[in-house]
């Protein structure tokens, strides 16, 4: 298969994109490359077909133009394939409260197209991510332990998040490739640290640890590899409140330093700082960085929900 045919069953499959329906996709100098297979596959489904190419933005959580979320909010169906996250942004909500089905692809590769995390039985993810999402909607009190460090908060009254892949009813939305159950921390009530030993946003793979420790809900100190790179793109502000806690549940995604797949990845956990508005939380802080760790404990309400990786949920 070429890659506009590869990209036709992406778009059929977690789109469910019909002919006639009007399809944009997003991208920017960085992705314009595997965006137009995405366009190609629109038209030669019979939609209305259109590409949209802006300036790269600096960080994920910054806002597109005006005219790009004004773009959104009127298409069918939309893609976002730039090389920072669009996700945790006002004019991605706006567009999917609007009605549009829409996916973001931050910083996919071709070999993300083909291998890994989008080659998933989506119906096995979407059934996985469900009953996790229950887990944490219904849960008060978060514990996640690994190696001796412990961090703990609040999520009580927030309502869990799905991103399961397949996006096909209206105003549904999620990353491609996908499989995660996320959730925004009630703010200031983290507290402890986080061994970190996946990956991270804007550093990549890890190849040794890094130490983070928090503070009634904010990121107060980093040890260890991509420790000065964090901070210096979270900034001094906003950028360092903790805000979303996500499980993987795609097991057939991979560690690759790309956080589109590593934060799906079946026995990771992830913990982002930054902006949350989009999601339940209360920040906007114009950046939404994850950090991506595997195989840890973690409990809700003193029940184990996940034991060295492995999800364990009530039969």
């Amino acid at each position: 298969m070429d890659l506009t045919e590869v990209c036709e069953g992406i778009l059929k499959k977690c789109l469910g994109l019909k002919s006639g329906e009007t399809f944009l996709v997003i991208t920017d100098d960085v992705e314009k490359s595997l965006a137009e297979p995405l366009y190609l596959a629109g038209r030669a489904l019979g939609a209305e077909s259109m590409l949209m190419l802006m300036k790269e933005r600096k960080r994920s959580g910054e806002e597109p133009p005006r005219a790009i979320a004004a773009a959104l909010a009127a298409a069918d169906a939309a893609i976002c394939i730039t090389q920072f996250s669009l996700t945790h942004t006002k004019a991605r909500k706006e567009a999917v409260a609007g009605g549009t089905r829409l996916a973001t692809m931050p910083g996919i590769t071709e070999d993300m197209f083909l291998n890994g995390a989008i080659t998933a039985n989506y119906n096995e993810v979407k059934t996985l991510t469900g009953r996790v999402t229950d887990l944490l909607d219904h849960g008060r009190q978060v514990s996640i332990e690994k190696e001796g460090h412990r961090l703990t908060f609040s999520v009580d009254g927030r309502s869990g998040i799905p991103s399961t892949g397949v996006y096909t009813q209206s105003g549904e939305s999620g990353n491609l490739p996908s499989g995660e159950a996320f959730i925004a921390p009630i703010e200031g009530t983290a507290s402890g640290e986080i061994l970190v030993d996946g990956s991270v946003v804007g550093v990549g793979r890890l190849d040794a640890t890094l130490l983070l420790t928090v503070d009634h809900g904010r990121l107060v100190g980093a040890k260890g590899e991509g420790a000065d790179r964090l901070l210096q793109i979270l900034g001094d502000g906003k950028g360092r409140s903790v805000a979303e806690f996500g499980i993987g549940t795609n097991r057939w995604a991979r560690i690759t330093g790309n956080v589109l797949e590593d934060e799906k990845v079946y026995g990771t956990v992830h913990i982002a700082f930054g902006s949350n508005l989009t999601f339940g939380g209360t920040v906007e802080a114009g950046v939404h960085i994850d950090c991506v760790f595997r195989n840890p404990d973690v409990s809700i309400d003193g029940r184990t929900v996940m034991k060295k990786g492995e999800i364990i949920l009530d039969e």
